[in-house]
């Protein structure tokens, strides 16, 4: 299977330059931060209640938004998802207890 982050991620950033009109992630970056992040909070909440719900296919579909407003916040900010990717990479091995004390240490 291709990369589909590194995909989407060459397209969010192309999107910086589209037409707000006819792109939904141009239209995003133009409305901002705030819009950006409501609808991150908007897909969050729907994958609780998906959550709630049990049903798998619900789970991924939601699972799915909540990854692509990540990306899209992520892009928006500059930052590339390969260091989000290298932070997962980080905490491996480390147990999630230690984790959490180390980042109230810091």
């Amino acid at each position: 299977m291709t990369d589909v982050l590194a995909q989407l991620a060459t397209v969010l950033e192309a999107r910086k330059q589209a037409d707000a009109g006819e792109s939904y992630v141009a239209s995003l970056y133009q409305s901002g931060t705030d819009k950006i992040l409501k609808k991150l909070g908007e897909e969050a909440t729907e994958i609780v209640i998906a959550g709630k719900g049990g049903d798998r296919d619900e789970i991924i579909y939601e699972t799915a938004d909540l990854w692509f407003h990540s990306m899209v916040l992520l892009a928006h900010n500059n930052i590339d998802y390969q260091l989000v990717l290298e932070e997962l990479d980080r905490r491996f091995g480390l147990s999630g207890l230690t984790e959490k004390a180390n980042r109230t240490k810091s």
